[in-house]
């Protein structure tokens, strides 16, 4: 009933939805916005018994300790459910648009995957968003999953930002520059509960249950715990050309930890650290308009570069921890990928993607330096789509991902997906 009220809840909230256009407002459009459903599926193989979500998720890096929340359900071999996307958008009045879009995963658990309102008629190029939202930093990260030009998340994003990306609950204010090609530069402000692997908090009566100690963290800071900035430059390449070139930055003001050496609870190996996080990133697009049908002789180039750093301090130790209270412990660690699509025919693209976690992987625990080893993957897709609301995409990938302990395991994987849009939906970012 808890679910089917939420869905309800969803459907009736048609006054919160959202479109970034100018669309006038009348007695036909107030009430009734733009609904849309994505559903989404896979046929899914690999040679690690089902494995991969297991072994992607603990690839070797700085951010691991003991996670305290639900983890998703990884892909199972053979036949895949995935997330139904359901988006509302409408005008809400002539000051603000709103967009509200819950999933409703395979096991028909729903969850909230953005809410927010948007200002439509501030002056001088601002615009204010306000709610839950995909952040503004990156490329890939404002892009919902049927929008991806793969099946699933890069190494990069899955090291550093997690496989749902970087969201949370804030303001976002952008401004578009007077200026001769686009330029727009970003400020957030988040709270900092909503994140898989950057700024995570842990409360101390889990971290008890895993240290033994009932004040091993301290207490989370008033919010917004969490400030990004970000920009965005297009210069002009001509009329069959796109460039456009991004710089971000994030900064969590307070990030927790607890690691948990053998794995077994209350051994005396455990520590607890308190500190901050700094993410900096790089992304670049380029986009060749061939002029050809329905998408044949197009090229979309797109790559980023992330790098994150922790600066912590050790708050609780076990009883044989080889630490003490204060010691000081950093990290750096980077991810990139590049990838790249040519429509080989009307309807039809080939994709390429190299992807990477942890060319730079490495922890410093008071004095004592360890350096993690890289993993890597390249993958192949081919997507035929029949029409703009419906995709066939097949998905062949090879890696090499290693572990903290350096263990190494060879991955192959191979997806048959389908995407299919139902009702009207919004024009997708650049």
């Amino acid at each position: 009933m808890y679910k089917i009220g939420l869905l309800t809840f969803g459907l009736c909230f048609n006054q919160f939805a959202s479109a970034e256009n100018t669309t006038t407002i009348t007695t036909g459009s107030r009430f009734n916005p733009q609904i849309s459903l994505i559903l989404d599926g896979n046929f899914y193989h690999d040679n690690q018994k089902g494995k991969s979500g297991e072994i992607l998720g603990g690839a070797a890096g700085i951010g691991h300790g003991v996670s305290f929340g639900e983890e998703e359900a990884g892909l199972q071999k053979g036949f895949n459910l995935g997330e139904s996307e359901l988006v509302m958008s409408a005008v809400v009045d002539p000051s603000f648009d709103g967009l509200l879009i819950m999933t409703v995963g395979a096991d028909g658990g729903v969850a909230l995957e953005e809410s927010y309102l948007q200002t439509r008629q501030l002056p001088y190029g601002l615009k204010v968003k306000m709610g839950k939202f995909l952040s503004g930093i990156g490329y890939q990260n404002a892009k919902h999953k049927h929008t991806w030009d793969f099946a699933d998340q890069n190494l990069a994003y899955l090291g550093l930002l997690g496989g749902e990306g970087f969201k949370d609950t804030g303001l976002q204010l952008t401004w578009v520059a007077p200026t001769s090609f686009y330029t727009l530069l970003g400020v957030e402000a988040l709270q900092g509960n909503d994140q898989e692997r950057f700024g995570t908090q842990i409360n101390n009566a889990d971290a008890e249950t895993i240290l033994g100690n009932a004040q091993s963290l301290p207490e989370a800071k008033a919010g917004p715990r969490i400030r990004t900035l970000f920009a965005k430059f297009a210069p002009d390449v001509g009329d069959s050309q796109a460039l456009q070139i991004g710089l971000s930055y994030a900064q969590a003001q307070q990030y927790q930890q607890v690691l948990d050496n053998d794995g077994t609870p209350v051994n005396g190996d455990e520590y607890a650290l308190d500190g901050t996080q700094t993410l900096y990133g790089l992304d670049w697009v380029y986009k060749w308009d061939s002029a050809g049908e329905l998408g044949q002789g197009d090229i979309k180039v797109t790559g980023e570069y992330l790098r994150m750093k922790k600066d912590m301090k050790v708050t609780a130790i076990g009883t044989t921890a080889n630490l003490v209270v204060g010691d000081s412990v950093t990290g750096s660690q980077d991810g990139y990928y590049l990838q790249a699509s040519y429509g080989i025919a009307p309807r039809w693209s080939l994709a390429s993607r190299y992807d990477v976690n942890g060319a730079t992987n490495e922890l410093n625990t008071a004095g004592t330096t360890t350096e993690f080893k890289q993993s890597s993957r390249i993958g192949v897709s081919l997507a035929f789509s029949p029409s703009e609301f419906s995709r066939l995409r097949l998905q062949l990938a090879k890696g090499n991902i290693y572990d903290d302990a350096g263990t190494k395991t060879a991955l192959k994987q191979v997806f048959l997906q389908y995407t299919h849009s139902l009702g009207a939906h919004g024009a997708h970012k650049f």
